[in-house]
C-alpha cells in the first residue's frame, strides 16, 4: 500500500517525561504539542504510529538496565517496564489518532523504533512500506529519536524531524544528534 505521509511519535511515555525514571525537560510540552499537531493536522497523515520502550520485567534486558550505578550511555536505571505506568503514554498525548503502536526494547536495548513490532508482530519498516514521507517527533532527541531517524533514512525517501516537537537529555548531545540526522539526509523542520 502506498501512502503519502506518516508520523512517528517516538517514546512519549511517562518514564521519559518530567517526573519519570528518565524524565527529560520539555517532555510534557512535547506530548501536548504532538496532541495539538494531531488535532490540527492529523488528517495530513495516512499512518500515525506511536513507539514505546517496552522492556521485559524479568532480567536486565541485555545489559540495558544497570546492575549498579548506570553510566547513562549504555546502561540505564530501570525504566519503561512492560505493563507499568512508566511505560504508558504521557497523559498529555492524545493517543486516539494513533493508527499503530510499536513496542521496542523487549529483551534488548531497543533505541530505534525500527527495532520494534506491533502486538501482531508487524515490523515498523513493513508498516511504512510504500510511504513517501515520514515525520518524526518525540523523546529523546539524542537517543531514540536519533536512532529511529537514522534507521528511517535507510527505508524512506524523505524523513523530517519536527524540531519543535522533540526533547532531549542534553542540549549539546541533542544538537549533535540533529546535525547528524541532517548530514545523513533528514530535513529539520
Amino acid at each position: 500500500m502506498t501512502t503519502g505521509a506518516a508520523l512517528l511519535v517516538v517514546d512519549v511515555q511517562n518514564d521519559f517525561t518530567e517526573g519519570g525514571a528518565l524524565g527529560v525537560d520539555g517532555g510534557d510540552a512535547v506530548a501536548a504539542g504532538v496532541t495539538r499537531l494531531l488535532r490540527d493536522s492529523g488528517s495530513d497523515y495516512d499512518l500515525i504510529i506511536g513507539s514505546r520502550d517496552w522492556h521485559d520485567a524479568d532480567g536486565d534486558n541485555d545489559g540495558h538496565f544497570a546492575t549498579g550505578e548506570p553510566d547513562f550511555v549504555s546502561t540505564w536505571p530501570v525504566h519503561c517496564v512492560a505493563g507499568t505506568s512508566g511505560a504508558e503514554y504521557d497523559p498529555e498525548l492524545d493517543t486516539a489518532p494513533l493508527t499503530h503502536h510499536v513496542k521496542k526494547g523487549q529483551g534488548a536495548h531497543g533505541y530505534s523504533a525500527f527495532d520494534g513490532v506491533t502486538d501482531d508482530g508487524t515490523r515498523l519498516a513493513d508498516l511504512l512500506a510504500g510511504t513517501q514521507r515520514l515525520d518524526i517527533v518525540g523523546i529523546a532527541t539524542d537517543h531514540c529519536v536519533r536512532a529511529s531517524g537514522l534507521d528511517a533514512l535507510d527505508h524512506l525517501a524523505e524523513v523530517r524531524i519536527l524540531t519543535d516537537l522533540v526533547a532531549g537529555v542534553g542540549e549539546d548531545s541533542s544538537r549533535a544528534a540533529l546535525d547528524e540526522l541532517a548530514a545523513k539526509g533528514a530535513t529539520l523542520v
